[in-house]
């Protein structure tokens, strides 16, 4: 097998698990608290990426890591896994998974609009344009498509679905300055993420028993969310001849999950969600034809 068709293949692989999340969130907050399904995946994406790390003999490299990079990865911890999924699991236990979905999914698109601010780069009509039809698409989701009543979903729901995206860029943009490698940056920061929802926890929830069914959804999550799928995206990118004939797989992530929204959840996909997230991708799909690497920095 080339390199090539090896890159799809990982790709393809990332995508799917990623496809399935939406629906395993679902699924665990019937039997765990958002809080605890965030500890429990957590605890577990810290055990598979020290797994991954001593299978590529890699372990010793955390003797390596300075002062300077614990205190990095106790800030990137913070902002992901903890703030973030803390902020994204309590917006699916307020509002239905096809909305919840893509709305996080504009994390793309806010990610465009802090590289205009902070990256200081150029700000053209195509881009101003692309960003307009991304929202526009969030607005159809948030109302169901009907304009004129923002009361048809739970606004805190959509404000903390639209939350949890502001979160990821702004650790998007923050890890982008990290140079360490990924699989020990991404360890540390899953250790530190449990540390804090661990502490979360003693501080405002009764400790109980966990839903055996809870935590098989909690490892799901924590393997294929939070955990070993970065590294499966990672490895296409860096195999692929260029990132643009892996990186627009992603785009498929979100329809595939909408499918499984649909038919294992039985959570009927109303019209409006479609339409607005084709919107929503529509205009990410726009920014990646003026900027196809960009791509490769998402899920990183």
């Amino acid at each position: 097998m080339t390199d090539q068709k090896k890159a799809y293949l990982y790709a393809l692989l990332a995508v799917l698990a990623w496809s399935t999340v939406a629906t395993a969130f679902k699924i665990s907050l019937r039997y765990l608290t958002f809080l605890e399904l965030l500890l429990y995946s957590s605890l577990f994406s810290a055990l598979v990426m020290a797994a991954v790390l001593i299978g590529l003999g890699r372990l010793r490299d955390l003797r390596r890591c300075t002062r300077r990079d614990y205190l990095s990865s106790a800030g990137l911890g913070f902002l992901n896994p903890f703030a973030y999924y803390l902020v994204l699991l309590k917006a699916y236990s307020l509002v239905p998974a096809q909305i919840a979905q893509p709305l996080n999914y504009t994390w793309a698109v806010v990610i465009v609009v802090f590289s205009i601010i902070f990256l200081r780069q150029k700000i053209t009509l195509g881009r101003v344009a692309a960003i307009l039809v991304s929202y526009l698409g969030v607005i159809v989701i948030a109302t169901r498509g009907r304009f004129w009543n923002f009361g048809t979903v739970n606004p805190g729901g959509v404000v903390l679905a639209l939350g949890s995206a502001l979160i990821w860029a702004t650790y998007w943009l923050v890890n982008l300055r990290d140079r360490r490698d990924a699989a020990v940056k991404l360890f540390l920061n899953f250790v530190f993420g449990f540390l804090y929802a661990l502490a979360a926890s003693a501080a405002f929830a009764l400790p109980r028993r966990p839903d055996l069914r809870g935590l098989f959804g909690a490892a799901y999550i924590g393997t294929f969310e939070m955990g070993v799928t970065f590294i499966l995206w990672l490895k296409a990118l860096k195999l692929s001849r260029t990132t643009a004939q892996v990186s627009n797989l992603i785009f498929l992530a979100p329809f595939l999950s909408l499918v499984l929204i649909n038919f294992v959840l039985r959570e009927k996909v109303v019209l409006p969600t479609i339409f607005g997230l084709v919107l929503i991708v529509a205009g990410i799909f726009m920014q990646q034809l003026k900027k196809p690497d960009r791509a490769a920095l998402m899920k990183q």
